[in-house]
């Protein structure tokens, strides 16, 4: 608890003695009189201050008002214990929702310590620590063990362990070696890291989260906007309505002034909105608060609603389904060891810095020895010629083979193909595929499981890529070969596919998606490894670039709104209830103070549900 929330307690606590005291001596008027008062105004007091300040400022009809003149208005017909007891359980429930407040925030708040205080940093032969602002890209930071890593940067030196929980939620830690890129707001683990700055701390991962996280609260969902509008309206009405209620009935009906007085008291009590005011906003806040605890990042509530509805769920694949990683997944050798065509391609390509080049190399995995090839010659779009061992080796595409008059097989496998001769005798090829992330398959499976009616994948690879890939994912339908503007018009199509009131997301990572994750009802980007632009376009951001955390968004979406609404007729049907039976003399002022406090304090602790949401 902070110091505001201590004071109340003890306000509390005192209220609760005097309250008690007042109880024992009943029978004496003036004495209890007295010690009610004394409970009242130890839990009261502030709050008739509140009221007089709103009333002078112009700001009357709110909560502070309708627990003025309810508890004030019982103490003159004498009621006293129900005036002093409206004041408590109202502070009570008060109480109950700053300490959930406090634990939606802390949830938010454990982001907040991914920012670094300092940096490490070589000057004159020592190592000093600067503000991670005053660092400059291409500098080398040196990160210790158990320090957090400040800016964004490449391995330039040693190796360790990371624990990236506070991105990810990932409990796993993560191999940090030489040439690895590292994100910041990462811990270090076990050895110091030379870390070359590929960032400016303004731009880095750590400060675009806290400027995320920080900005979510500004966009309000539809049912919040709500509930604002009508406790505008609705806290006039009640007071209108509780003051014909006390008045018309003596006037008309010659009815008891005491006893219609003290309905219209009770009927105060039971509108006042705090339920509704109160956990509608906890319930979205909480709903972030526990994504951004598994590493997702909702930029707002109207996100949060807008998911939960989704109804077609759109994907781009490379990078998103896929690693984007090239790997060696197939080698078809014609008159001559798999082995050797391996090593014969791996040397030719050994100068080019191409991704297909690196997969040919990884998958040979044996240092290539240069000194065996000379007058090496990449051609763009083509391939590469080189001289291997003495002889003329082509390593290269369809067309590469063309040019030199070479016949070649036709491949029969999904993937880029990389074909082989020497001397102009055809060798075979190697097939080079994007791998299919780990969690690909399970999650188009889950979202199927849990309501999604539409899978689709977007890809600019070719038909029979986009096919494979479709088919072995399980998704419903693919349009393959589109450029970027392709892909919005498909997007756009889709829209018009979708049901009613529901929505479509796309999920993205590439500067190629920013345009689609702008167009789709929800923009989901793969933080992780997604380039800026994505993130910045997207109204969801997942750290670890796991497609499982799509589904994890969609469920926590719609377990926040599913509490929302429980909260809503909960709230409605307890104080509706309570007010008729208040209007016709059955519910009296304890009645009255459940249906405000005790359905505020249920509300309240259903809210914080939506903070709860398991590690997938």
């Amino acid at each position: 608890m902070n110091k505001k929330q201590k004071r109340l307690l003890y306000r509390i606590i005192v209220s609760v003695v005097f309250f008690a005291a007042a109880m024992i001596f009943r029978f004496e008027k003036e004495i209890e009189l007295i010690l009610f008062l004394v409970s009242y105004l130890a839990v009261g007091g502030s709050i008739l201050l509140k009221a007089a300040k709103n009333i002078y400022y112009g700001q009357v009809f709110n909560e502070n008002l309708l627990m003025a003149i309810a508890s004030v208005g019982a103490f003159i017909i004498g009621e006293y214990p129900e005036g002093a007891a409206v004041m408590l359980f109202y502070q009570v429930g008060e109480l109950f929702e700053k300490i959930a407040l406090d634990r939606s925030r802390k949830s938010i708040k454990a982001l907040m310590n991914i920012r670094p205080d300092y940096a490490n940093i070589e000057k004159d032969g020592q190592i000093i620590e600067v503000s991670p602002e005053e660092v400059k890209v291409g500098d080398t930071i040196l990160v210790k063990a158990g320090e957090k890593v400040p800016l964004d940067g490449i391995v330039e030196k040693g190796a360790s362990t990371l624990d990236t929980s506070s991105l990810t939620g990932e409990s796993v830690p993560k191999d940090a070696l030489e040439g690895d890129a590292v994100l910041s707001g990462c811990i270090n683990i076990s050895r110091p890291l030379y870390i070359k700055v590929t960032r400016p701390f303004e731009e880095s991962t750590v400060a675009k989260i806290l400027e995320l996280v920080e900005k979510s609260e500004e966009k309000k969902a539809r049912a919040e906007n709500f509930i604002t509008r009508f406790a505008k309206y609705y806290t006039p009405a009640v007071v209108s309505a509780a003051l014909l209620l006390a008045v018309v009935p003596p006037l008309v009906a010659n009815g008891d002034w005491n006893d219609w007085v003290y309905r219209a008291l009770a009927f105060l009590v039971t509108s006042c909105p705090c339920a509704l005011v109160i956990s509608i906003p906890l319930s979205f806040f909480g709903g972030i608060g526990g994504a951004s605890r598994n590493g997702i990042l909702i930029k707002g509530g109207n996100f949060i609603e807008a998911l939960s509805k989704a109804d077609i769920v759109v994907f781009d694949k490379t990078g998103t389904l896929t690693k984007g990683v090239f790997k060696v997944s197939g080698i078809y050798a014609q008159n001559i060891e798999s082995a050797d065509l391996l090593e014969i391609a791996a040397l030719a390509e050994c100068y080019s810095n191409h991704p297909i080049s690196q997969s040919l190399k990884a998958a040979y995995g044996k240092p290539v020895d240069t000194t065996r090839v000379a007058n090496a010659e990449e051609t763009a779009g083509f391939g590469v010629l080189a001289e291997v061992d003495g002889k003329t080796v082509l390593a290269g595409n369809e067309k590469l083979m063309r040019k030199y008059g070479i016949a070649f097989r036709q491949p029969q496998n999904v993937g880029t193909a990389v074909h082989v001769a020497r001397d102009g005798v055809y060798l075979g090829y190697i097939v080079i595929a994007d791998e299919v992330k780990p969690d690909s398959a399970e999650t188009i499976r889950a979202l199927k499981a849990n309501g999604i009616r539409k899978t689709v994948m977007l890809t600019g690879d070719v038909k029979e890529a986009g096919d494979y890939y479709a088919n072995l994912l399980g998704m419903d339908e693919v349009y393959s070969g589109l450029l970027p503007a392709g892909k919005v018009e498909q997007v756009e199509k889709l829209l018009e596919e979708k049901e009613k009131n529901k929505t479509l997301v796309f999920v993205g990572d590439g500067m190629n998606d920013t345009p689609v994750l702008t167009r789709a009802d929800v923009g989901i980007a793969m933080g992780g490894l997604g380039t800026d632009a994505a993130i910045e376009a997207a109204d969801v951001v997942l750290m670890d670039d796991q497609p499982k955390k799509v589904l994890s968004a969609i469920q926590l979406s719609r377990k926040t709104m599913r509490i929302v609404k429980e909260n809503i007729l909960f709230a409605l049907g307890v104080k509706l209830l309570v007010l008729l039976l208040a209007g016709v003399g059955v519910a009296d002022m304890w009645e009255a103070v459940f249906a405000d406090v005790g359905v505020s304090i249920i509300a309240i602790l259903n809210a914080l549900r939506a903070l709860k949401i398991s590690k997938r």
